[in-house]
């Protein structure tokens, strides 16, 4: 007998089977079949937290140095934002007496008072004065010294707390914004300029209106001020070609790098299992590094005054120097810090927890109970009202669209902007949320019952 025509062997034919039948699948076949379905799910779900993961990653590290490539670009490529971030420095109480003081004591060193003085006592002696008198003549050094001090130091100060020195010095910095760049990069000299590890404030107009401001004011020995007094030592350092180096590589990334940045966290959201949850991770983790990131400016902070020496530039006056020329890479981090912040809180709010529940659910009352008395008062928003009831997730998403198109077209968003733009994103949903419930008890009831039984 043929094995293959047994009963026993799987391709024998059965005589009493409809060969059309459809095969029904046993409860091993389906088990078998879930258990591998549920295999193929988990490794999928596994791969796109491992991958989510790693784009996270690479999103969170590039944070910080995106902020700080976008700040140096801002600052080297427009020359406005340049005079806006240096302009204060003009107005700041330390810088100033700096400079009056360099001033003053420069103008004093070239009137030879002891000079004067020996020709006042030679007169007197020659005149056959008492050589009382004739001691006391060249005991006037001190007190003649400190005269002209007093009028030189009154006349500088006069000169650089004025409206026109701000003005010298704005003008000053708008042309020698060149000279920055170079010396950002390494290129160049100018009213910023690095030599020999250390990097210098040339206040060159300033010197000269002093100058001629003196001259005017009669103190002839003015005019003999050297150009080589006309510079501050801002602060030196043994690795000022590495920073350039370092400066260089962020002008160039300071374009594409925040771009990217944002792509690889809109991507870590995008193939995360749990949107929503990797939603408010991506915005949490951003808030962390900026906060890593002002600690950072904090330190650098430190170790700067620290390179600063006194003799060179006093510690307020360099502190204030520091926070001037840093203050809007640390207000931009703080604006990034308060919209991570805002972000993971929406996130939040639309999740399942007990607090989230419970604010939908107290925003959903205060609107509802806003409406019907709108309703009650006889303002119905008819099918306006019906329209807005049935696509509340579509309008929701557009405001929120719409408040972060806001702050992405907005010129340097401060954490005010951030504050009125959530303001205003709130107040407009809940202003939709109301005409929605003002339809009417009737309409409202009839909307549920048509999402409820669907197309």
């Amino acid at each position: 007998m043929n094995p293959a025509s047994t009963p026993d062997s799987p391709d024998s034919p059965d005589p009493g089977r409809d060969p059309n039948a459809t095969h029904v699948i046993t409860a091993e076949e389906r088990a078998e079949y879930e258990r591998m379905r549920r295999h193929a799910s988990v490794r999928h779900r596994r791969l796109r937290r491992v991958v989510s993961s790693v784009l996270l990653l690479l999103a969170l590290l590039l944070a910080p140095v995106a902020v700080v490539a976008a700040w140096v670009q801002d600052t080297v490529s427009d020359t406005g934002r340049y005079v806006k971030t240096v302009g204060p420095l003009a107005s700041d109480p330390a810088v100033q007496e700096v400079v009056i003081n360099r001033l003053t004591d420069r103008v004093v060193q070239n009137v030879d008072v002891k000079a004067i003085t020996d020709a006042l006592a030679e007169t007197l002696k020659d005149a056959g004065a008492k050589p009382r008198v004739v001691a006391g003549a060249e005991a006037l050094e001190g007190p003649l010294r400190n005269a002209v001090k007093s009028v030189v130091d009154r006349t500088v100060t006069r000169v650089v707390t004025s409206d026109a020195f701000q003005q010298v010095w704005e003008g000053a910095n708008r042309r020698a914004h060149g000279a920055v760049v170079g010396m950002l990069t390494g290129d160049g000299k100018g009213a910023v300029s690095a030599k020999d590890g250390a990097v210098e404030l040339n206040l060159g107009d300033v010197v000269d209106q002093v100058r001629e401001q003196l001259v005017d004011a009669g103190f002839d020995k003015a005019s003999a001020i050297p150009d080589t007094d006309k510079t501050v030592t801002l602060f030196r350092t043994e690795k000022l070609n590495q920073a350039q180096d370092a400066m260089r590589l962020l002008d160039i990334l300071g374009t594409w790098l925040p771009v990217l940045t944002v792509v690889l966290a809109a991507l870590a959201v995008w193939t995360a299992p749990a949107r929503r949850v990797m939603l408010m991770i991506t915005a949490a983790g951003v808030g962390v590094m900026m906060v890593v990131l002002l600690v950072a400016l904090a330190v650098l902070r430190r170790v700067y005054l620290d390179s600063v020496p006194s003799t060179a530039l006093p510690t307020d006056a360099a502190a204030a120097i520091y926070d001037t020329f840093v203050r809007f890479l640390r207000d931009s981090t703080r604006t990034l810090l308060i919209v991570a912040v805002i972000i993971a809180v929406i996130a939040y709010l639309y999740g399942p927890g007990r607090p989230a529940r419970a604010v939908r659910a107290l925003a959903d009352r205060g609107t509802t109970a806003t409406g019907q008395a709108l309703y009650r008062s006889g303002v119905p928003t008819g099918s306006t009202g019906r329209w807005l009831a049935s696509h509340r997730s579509w309008t929701t998403a557009g405001v929120l669209a719409a408040g972060a198109l806001t702050l992405l077209l907005w010129n340097h968003p401060t954490v005010g902007a951030v504050a009125l733009v959530l303001c205003v994103a709130v107040a407009v949903l809940l202003g939709l949320a109301i005409v929605a419930a003002a339809a009417g008890p009737a309409d409202r009831a009839a909307e549920r019952a048509a999402s409820r039984t669907g197309p």
